[in-house]
């Protein structure tokens, strides 16, 4: 899964640290979360689109292979 979420944190000037304050969860969540080394809960990925003015699907970008 890749993801959009460093770019638009950039958007909105936020840190990781800023936007893991957010929504609840530790830096190293978002890190793994931009690598794409994190699949997120449903309520966590709406918190992150909520937060950065986006839908889920703008941010979290699956591939087919991530759906088999």
């Amino acid at each position: 899964m890749k993801t959009r979420i460093k770019e638009l944190r950039a958007r909105f000037d936020l840190t990781q640290e800023q936007l893991a304050r957010k929504v609840g969860v530790r830096r190293e969540t978002i890190v793994f979360l931009e690598k794409g080394d994190y699949n997120p809960s449903l309520k966590l990925a709406a918190k992150v689109a909520r937060i950065l003015n986006s839908t889920i699907e703008e941010i979290f970008l699956f591939e087919d292979s991530d759906l088999e």
